[in-house]
């Protein structure tokens, strides 16, 4: 009897426990949205799914890399290779970051393998406030909308928040809240703090090994599951965003000059941001609006590092800490760049 009543009160702990997770948002969303507005329904999946289908093959290679890397021991040659090379890495990994094609949410399967595998936590910073703000598409995009002189600016930005924010990270990175980055969960590397690595030698043809073979397959369920629920939310999110805030309350909020527009661009910038390929248009339309240059630039810079999609991925990912240092060096780029390019133009 006692079994049984044990048995019955883990099941509950384990329907409470899914019930706390990202899925259960994923559910409610759509059926909130069938309930208060059905005829929306099909177009914010539509677009939810399409944004996932999109990012599926770098979620796969992510995965798949984390997996390999954990089962044949090679997480150890990645570690020792940012080993006394901090400062070289946080340039390196700003630069890299500034051409490399991934959004706020696309670029969180490669900053949790990179996490995952030791890399520290500053060069990551850095190419993590970088990416999402610029690449090679984005850049003719936003020179096409707005001009080159937006196009350039926000490349030049895109390489020093980075910068900015890989050395403020450096620095931080000595204090006890950041030494244990990732956030707990149960298997996967992404953000789990148990397992220890293999040790010795690299061993590439793991599958011949059936403890490599298990960490394997266990690594690239976990991670695969882990990476698929948050970035579902995310995207489901930023769905909501582009049908239900209109582009007219936006440019209500943040038009006129000065610095106080500039600071209000960046934090509306944050919650309301599409991507970077919508962002440009949208930005053009509110500047015709009577949005300022400065506010312009602060709102794609903050929105492209902290939109809500974005946020809700680097959460699930990382502990406060990291997260609330994340948003700041966020924000405060924005609103930084914002001011220099008001006075560039």
């Amino acid at each position: 009897m006692t079994e049984v009543v044990l048995r019955g009160i883990a099941s509950l702990a384990d329907v409470r426990r899914w019930l706390y997770t990202p899925w259960t948002l994923v559910v409610l969303i759509p059926l909130l949205v069938l309930a208060l507005d059905p005829e929306h329904l099909g177009s914010i999946m539509s677009s939810a799914f399409k944004a996932l289908y999109g990012t599926a093959p770098i979620i796969a290679i992510a995965v798949f890399l984390i997996a390999l890397l954990k089962a044949t021991g090679a997480e150890n040659l990645v570690a020792r290779a940012f080993v006394g090379r901090q400062a070289s890495m946080i340039v390196l990994a700003a630069f890299v970051g500034g051409l490399a094609p991934f959004c706020s949410c696309e670029v969180i399967p490669f900053i949790a393998g990179l996490l995952a595998v030791g890399v520290p936590l500053a060069p990551v910073m850095a190419f993590w406030l970088s990416s999402p703000l610029i690449d090679p598409p984005a850049l003719l995009i936003t020179a096409g909308a707005l001009g080159w002189d937006y196009a350039i600016a926000k490349t030049i930005a895109a390489v020093g928040v980075g910068l900015a924010g890989g050395f403020v990270t450096a620095a931080l990175g000595r204090r006890p809240l950041f030494q244990d980055v990732l956030r707990d969960r149960e298997g996967g590397g992404c953000s789990s703090g148990c397992g220890k690595p293999f040790s010795g030698e690299v061993h590439w043809a793991f599958w011949d090994e059936t403890e490599r073979r298990r960490t394997f397959r266990t690594e690239a369920i976990a991670n695969g599951l882990f990476l698929l629920k948050w970035l579902s939310l995310a995207y489901l999110l930023e769905a909501l965003l582009i049908r239900y805030v209109p582009a007219q309350l936006i440019g209500s909020i943040v038009g006129g000059d000065g610095l106080g527009a500039i600071v209000i661009g960046a934090f509306v910038g944050a919650p309301a941001y599409l991507n970077g390929y919508a962002a440009p248009a949208l930005v053009a339309g509110l500047i015709e609006q009577g949005m300022s240059s400065g506010a312009a630039m602060a709102f794609l810079v903050a929105g492209a590092i902290s939109s809500v999609p974005a946020m809700a991925a680097v959460w699930s990912l990382v502990r406060w800490p990291v997260f609330g240092t994340y948003l700041t060096l966020g924000i405060a780029g924005a609103v930084t760049s914002g001011i220099l390019f008001q006075f560039w133009v």
